[in-house]
């Protein structure tokens, strides 16, 4: 007979906003890495968002800059594989307690305060209070304002929602008493 009390592994019971952030922050970091593998495979649609220097790389076939997109299309998607951990029972079967729970918190903590300190300091470029070098590339900044650095933010944003019902769940079942 099987106990009444479910295990910490048995996300069933994870309130349903903490499911759909997690399902929701897997969606951002898989649509951020496509983004990676397309310039990856060699596309240069919007790469003129992210810099005029990630486009020249690429018209000189600088083997740097798609080692650089790759790696980082990788770690988008275990960004995305952390989420689902979170929310899906072979999360807590594959990763200890604690590593989800530094993993998940540590990922929206690092997320949003990349975008945010970048935005910070566009945001201080365009109020004049610090002044760009001559040659400013202006298409990357404004593609980074308005399009790369905000995805970081929401995608930190949802990962710290996750990560909390994450947190309130396993509290929730160690006072029920159940183990992990």
């Amino acid at each position: 007979m099987s106990s009444p009390v479910p295990s910490l592994a048995d996300t069933s019971s994870m309130p349903e906003p903490g499911r759909w952030a997690g399902y929701v922050t897997a969606v951002c970091a898989f649509l951020f890495a496509v983004s990676s593998f397309y310039w990856g495979f060699g596309g240069t649609f919007l790469l003129d968002t992210v810099g005029s220097e990630a486009v020249r790389l690429v018209e000189e076939g600088n083997v740097g800059i798609y080692v650089a997109v790759w790696f980082a299309g990788f770690v988008k998607v275990a960004g995305g594989v952390l989420a689902l951990a979170l929310v899906q029972p072979w999360g807590r079967r594959l990763f200890r307690h604690w590593m989800l729970l530094i993993a998940g918190w540590g990922a929206a903590v690092a997320l949003v305060l990349y975008g945010g300190v970048q935005i910070g300091i566009q945001l201080m470029v365009l109020g004049g209070i610090l002044v760009p070098p001559g040659g400013m590339d202006w298409r990357g900044f404004y593609g980074h304002l308005y399009v790369w650095d905000p995805w970081f933010i929401v995608w930190g944003l949802f990962m710290g929602i996750t990560a909390f019902y994450y947190t309130r769940n396993a509290r929730r079942r160690r006072a029920l008493g159940t183990t992990a």
